[in-house]
């Protein structure tokens, strides 16, 4: 892969409506398929806004009517806004394209970026993005030794078999309290150049999400790096450092074998 670029689109008072950044991720694109600027990631923060992958249902939507940015993405319903840090990478894959192996890309660049802030993050299986796993429950049984424990996944669409493996968490089937998302992933591919990206939540305000159900998944809660560590932490500490990691990982990556 080709030295990676960073472009800051804004950030703070500065911050970048979505439609103008997604203006200048299709424009990004065009110039990077057409080889005409190396591969590049848009880093920025975005004022209050809800977008929606392919996927999402009407029920995951705010329920109040709050306006929503359908988007190609893949994933469902999300939210960004102040205290979140966005990262648009927008990168000329190896061939054979090998979509998931570019998610765990970026997952495992947030995984580092988190762990240098001192927060131990990992994966979930069938999940994407970046999680701080539930305490453990104890069991519990009902009179007669039934168990009373159950899979709340069972109507989960997001669990995606394609995310598993010894890097990833098992996933929670009732056996530890509600995980938390602490970074969302949704992209896109075309013409073998990657769009759309991830979004750390960095010290923003949760309770934009309690409006809609995040990513689709119901079991779940989100967090932030500054609500895990008990301490302020902004976006402008974490951008020299994702920014390494992102270097580190992305650079580094080999065309990998078609996945059978």
């Amino acid at each position: 892969m080709s030295e990676l670029r960073f472009v800051h689109l804004g950030f703070g008072a500065d911050a970048v409506e979505y439609q103008e950044a997604w203006q200048e991720q299709r424009r990004v694109h065009a110039a990077r398929f057409a080889d005409e600027v190396p591969d590049t990631c848009l880093l920025l923060e975005h004022p209050p806004v809800y977008t929606a992958g392919r996927r999402t249902a009407d029920d995951e939507r705010p329920l109040d009517g709050t306006p929503v940015v359908d988007v190609d993405r893949g994933g469902k319903i999300t939210w960004h806004g102040p205290g979140q840090l966005v990262g648009y990478p927008i990168l000329k894959l190896p061939r054979p394209v090998d979509v998931v192996a570019h998610v765990r890309r970026l997952e495992e660049a947030l995984l580092l970026t988190c762990a240098e802030f001192g927060l131990e993050a990992t994966r979930v299986e069938g999940r994407s993005g970046v999680w701080v796993l539930g305490d453990p429950l104890e069991e519990r049984r009902a009179l007669g030794g039934l168990n009373l424990d159950f899979d709340p996944r069972l109507a989960d669409e997001e669990f995606d078999p394609r995310l598993s493996g010894p890097e990833y968490a098992p996933s929670n089937a009732g056996q530890r309290r509600e995980d938390r998302k602490l970074a969302q992933i949704g992209v896109r591919v075309a013409k073998g150049v990657t769009m759309h990206g991830f979004s750390l939540n960095v010290n923003p305000d949760t309770t934009w999400f309690d409006r809609i159900v995040p990513c689709g998944i119901r079991d779940a809660g989100v967090t932030s790096l500054s609500e895990e560590l008990g301490r302020e932490i902004t976006v402008a500490e974490v951008l020299p450092v994702i920014e390494k990691h992102l270097r580190a990982v992305l650079e580094s990556s080999v065309p990998l074998p078609r996945a059978v």
